[in-house]
């Protein structure tokens, strides 16, 4: 049509014939200037008048005709530059606001002169849509494998991808049923046919699915398989769109061996472990039994040590004290000894005053006798002198052997003292070697009452961490049976 309008360009000036055509028309002479639009052309501008009037405000389809084509471009320098330049048809899309449209512009030529432009308007976006669903289409391709089926299985192609998958050329699959691709026993299953009457019915299937390629190959598929519907609403046709996973699934094959294996002696440390915390929690408990008792003791032992320093004092208090009384009867014996010797000087003289008037007495009754009957009366007085000289000579003699016998007395008692003081001594010597052994011992038994708390506070905290390590092996072992579980969903 835009040919015979070329050519012949009076036919331009008859536009009833392009009332009439359902194609959107507009010309504009070699000024850029509309000299004419169709009204299919006004109609389908006009449905899109509001939009269009967002981007320009001056927009209005009832004006376009006498208006230049400049009119649909903010800038349009370089429309006209191009325009100027054009000698044959040229296809542009321009976006105007949220519009595409597609151009057809061609030159209209006389004499071989351009005289003016048709542009034929039409929607640019089912076309985009169209090339965005193939591109689409393409990236699928692309990426995955893709075969189709009628809707009872038959194989109607595939692409590429699938049959590089499965190891088949196209010729020998086409035509054959989808069962191919599955083993004998899945065939024969009601949930087989079930599989096939839902995609007949147009609902779709999805999932992970063990198939089979050339020569009993297994091939794994993460996929889709979709009923394709036509205008009225009849499935005439089922694609399916998969990945092939079957490394993937072979790495999670293994992983899942290797998971049983790991999880396995995990299983086992985890229960040695546990046995072994158990073990340790109860020599724990014991240990802390044990020193408690043994800190107990050390405590009593302390105690009682410190009652003998306490008693070793008082005995060291007493032998000084003893030593001290030794030491002064001692001296009461010495100066005993002393007054006993003395009271022997005393005992001499009054034996000599004895012997001298014994030797009076003698004299007296010498002369008596010589007096006769004159001197009886005197040798009665001298006889009585005699007779107390006699006795005084018998009292020094007796007072003269309780003084030897004092003396005796006095040197075994000052002996003994000697004896006494020489064992205090000793004793003296053993209690402060005692005392300061004890004293020492004491101070060790503290600090070994001391160290015995720590250690029993020690093993307290010890048997509390071994508790905490109890609790986090339950938890551990928790964890790891949820990461099993985790895992073998993965493996699935």
């Amino acid at each position: 049509m835009l040919g015979m309008l070329r050519k012949d360009y009076k036919i331009i000036n008859k536009t009833t014939a392009l009332d009439t055509v359902r194609a959107n028309i507009m010309i504009a002479d070699n000024d850029l200037k509309i000299t004419y639009i169709n009204p299919s052309v006004a109609s389908f501008l006009r449905e899109a008048e509001a939009d269009l009037r967002k981007e320009l405000p001056n927009f209005n389809v009832d004006t376009l005709v006498g208006s230049k084509i400049d009119v649909f471009h903010k800038n349009p320098v370089h429309q006209q530059r191009m325009l100027g330049a054009l000698t044959r048809p040229h296809n542009a899309t321009i976006r105007v606001g949220s519009h595409q449209f597609d151009l057809l512009v061609s030159p209209l030529m006389k004499d071989g002169q351009r005289i003016g432009f048709v542009v034929e308007w039409a929607d640019a976006k089912e076309r985009l849509l169209n090339l965005d669903y193939a591109a689409q289409v393409a990236a699928i391709h692309r990426s995955q494998a893709v075969i189709e089926f009628d809707t009872d299985g038959t194989v109607r192609t595939a692409n590429e991808n699938f049959l590089t998958s499965f190891g088949f050329h196209l010729d020998e699959i086409k035509g054959k049923h989808h069962s191919l691709f599955i083993d004998a026993e899945h065939k024969a299953s009601a949930e087989y046919d079930a599989f096939w009457d839902d995609l007949r019915r147009g609902k779709y299937r999805s999932g992970q699915y063990r198939r089979f390629g050339k020569q009993g190959k297994v091939v794994w598929i993460e996929g889709s398989y979709n009923p394709i519907f036509d205008e009225h609403g009849k499935v005439v046709k089922v694609v399916k769109f998969a990945t092939d996973i079957t490394n993937q699934m072979n790495l999670l094959r293994d992983l899942k061996v290797l998971l049983d294996q790991n999880f396995g002696e995990i299983d086992q440390a985890m229960a040695q472990s546990s046995s072994e915390v158990r073990s340790a929690s109860l020599a724990a408990e014991q240990t802390s039994a044990n020193v408690q008792t043994v800190a107990a003791s050390a405590e009593e032992l302390a105690a009682s040590i410190g009652e003998i320093s306490q008693s070793m004092a008082n005995s060291r208090t007493a032998a000084d004290s003893v030593y001290d009384k030794a030491n002064a009867v001692g001296a009461n014996a010495g100066r005993l000894t002393e007054a006993a010797q003395s009271m022997n000087s005393i005992v001499g003289l009054i034996q000599n005053i004895a012997s001298q008037i014994n030797l009076l007495a003698l004299n007296a009754t010498i002369e008596a006798a010589r007096a006769g009957e004159a001197g009886k009366g005197f040798a009665v007085v001298a006889s009585e002198v005699k007779n107390l000289a006699n006795q005084a000579a018998k009292a020094t003699e007796q007072i003269t052997r309780e003084i030897d016998l004092i003396q005796t007395t006095s040197g075994e008692v000052a002996g003994a003292l000697d004896g006494i003081r020489t064992g205090i001594e000793t004793v003296r010597s053993f209690v402060t070697a005692t005392a300061s052994a004890v004293e020492e011992q004491n101070s060790v038994t503290q600090s070994v009452s001391g160290n015995m708390q720590s250690a029993a506070t020690s093993v307290q905290t010890a048997s509390a961490n071994i508790a905490g390590i109890s609790t986090a092996v339950a938890q551990m072992a928790q964890a790891v049976e949820r990461t099993r579980s985790a895992a073998v969903v993965l493996v699935r």
